[in-house]
């Protein structure tokens, strides 16, 4: 799987973030502090990601800040992103499985390492609903993004 990473400060969370990511297999593509050069600001670092997800070039993201809450805002202003904001494996499961959720946004200050593996075991695991109500509700965030954007 491709994965778009931003981070926008160079901590240890975030680099284990990366050789977790590889050592599971994905081809990883890293912004903001993680990558020289980038703009690490939340906001910036954090649309790159996403932008990599709405325009195909990744299958997902996973964004953080110190909080993961500015990533997640940021992430989410860009269309056909749905963010979530994931502080443990349950939340990150339901993520994936309720709001077919294609961005992981995850906050430096309280993620641990065994954590973060805890929380990526959930997000890759799971998998969206064939529910109709969940399917409604997905397909009712992209009808906002269309009426933010236009036709």
């Amino acid at each position: 799987m491709r994965i778009s990473v931003s981070s926008d400060m160079d901590e240890p969370v975030a680099r284990a973030l990366l050789a977790e990511l590889r050592e599971r297999g994905h081809e990883v593509r890293a912004h903001g502090a993680l990558s020289p050069g980038d703009d690490s600001r939340w906001a910036a670092c954090s649309e790159a990601a996403a932008r990599e997800v709405a325009d195909g070039t990744a299958d997902q993201a996973v964004v953080c800040c110190w909080t993961g809450t500015g990533a997640s805002i940021a992430a989410n202003k860009v269309p056909g992103v749905r963010a979530a904001l994931c502080t443990d494996a349950y939340t990150a499961d339901g993520a994936r499985r309720w709001n077919d959720a294609n961005v992981l946004a995850l906050g430096l200050r309280l993620t641990s390492e065994p954590l973060l593996k805890e929380i990526l075991d959930a997000w890759f695991a799971g998998a969206p609903s064939d529910d109709p109500e969940d399917r409604w509700n997905v397909d009712r965030t992209g009808r906002l993004d269309r009426e933010r954007t236009g036709p």
